[in-house]
């Protein structure tokens, strides 16, 4: 029992000491002034609403997404707007791809002619790059059971929606900076290389 109302004590002595603390803090930013002679506005710096408007505009605005290429066939619009070397040999491939055709796309054509890509269903397995100046030709990457490192288009792209995709690829030779992206019956687009993270 002792103890008990030595801990209330300590608790209740605390809280007394906590809030005179506070008090003669409060006490001690007050005034002291010259009421005469009030402080004077600074006329060089901005009104803090002017602050609040610019700030605001600049969060509204879209970021904007840089394209490094755009194709378009048979009412599809295909964007690349990322192509990142990873730092475990491979090479990402982002973009986004806008359905046009005025019906509903599944993205059959892109999966590729392989029997292996059969399973991959509407997706982006089919996609390739080249590498003119090598002369050699990369494939999407899959894993041990024929599923491609890739975008499924699962239920189709809907007339006028826009989706984002992405492809992984093998990277080739550190000296190659461009490479030309091919997929389905799409136009091929030639893509600069970044280095990723």
């Amino acid at each position: 029992m002792k103890f008990r109302y030595t801990t209330r004590g300590r608790a209740a002595l605390t809280a007394v000491t906590i809030a005179t603390g506070l008090v003669l803090t409060v006490a001690g930013c007050g005034g002291g002034g010259d009421d005469d002679n009030p402080p004077k506005k600074d006329s060089s710096a901005k009104p803090s609403q002017d602050n609040k408007d610019e700030a605001k505009e600049e969060s509204e605005a879209p970021a904007t997404q840089s394209v490094l290429a755009e194709v378009k066939a048979g009412g599809l619009t295909l964007k690349v707007t990322s192509a990142a070397r990873d730092g475990g040999g491979f090479v990402t491939v982002e973009g986004t791809v806008t359905n046009g055709t005025g019906k509903p796309w599944v993205g059959a054509e892109w999966r590729g002619d392989e029997s292996e890509l059969v399973k991959n269903g509407g997706s982006i397995a089919g996609a390739n790059l080249v590498d003119p100046n090598g002369k050699k030709k990369y494939l999407v990457l899959r894993d041990t059971e024929g599923r491609c490192l890739c975008t499924r288009f699962t239920g189709g792209v809907q007339t006028g929606v826009t989706t984002d995709w992405f492809a992984q690829f093998p990277a080739p030779p550190e000296g190659t900076t461009s490479v030309d992206f091919q997929v389905g019956s799409m136009p091929p687009a030639t893509i600069e290389l970044s280095e990723g993270e």
